[in-house]
């Protein structure tokens, strides 16, 4: 059986969308197929989003900046968005059966010294972590019925 793709938006695709990558994956395990891209991708994974997973033991120092027009001929079964921008420039995917909308503040954007725009990763990370969590869970649910 194939693994359904669940694709995951953001503009920049260098945080929340990588972010909530490695935690959906980890999350669903290997019956799922979890991806991350961009409307307008940065090019680059933000280094203190690596470092906010590398707390809760998710590498993710793998993971590349890609667009979103990587995956146009893909059968993605789910799209979830986690800012405005992606939700507005999304486009509809063959064989899209779901979609959501989860937006989620941007710490790229965070100021001050590195340790206070790290406090933001770590917060937008465990945002992340109990709403894609929770959607984990509903997931792995339905596979029990």
């Amino acid at each position: 059986m194939k693994q359904p793709l669940i694709l995951v938006l953001c503009t920049g695709n260098s945080c929340r969308s990588h972010m909530a990558e490695g935690i959906l994956q980890q999350a669903l395990g290997d019956g799922f197929r979890v991806q991350s891209a961009g409307s307008k991708p940065a090019g680059y994974v933000h280094p203190l989003a690596i470092r906010a997973l590398e707390e809760i033991g998710i590498d993710i120092s793998g993971h590349t900046s890609k667009h979103l027009d990587e995956f146009l001929d893909q059968d993605v079964e789910t799209v979830i968005t986690v800012c405005g921008n992606a939700d507005q420039a999304c486009p509809a995917f063959p064989g899209q059966l779901n979609r959501h909308h989860w937006p989620f503040d941007d710490p790229a954007h965070a100021e001050g010294s590195e340790a206070e725009q790290f406090e933001v990763f770590r917060r937008v990370r465990d945002e992340i972590r109990a709403v894609f969590g929770a959607y984990a869970d509903g997931r792995m649910d339905a596979l029990k019925e």
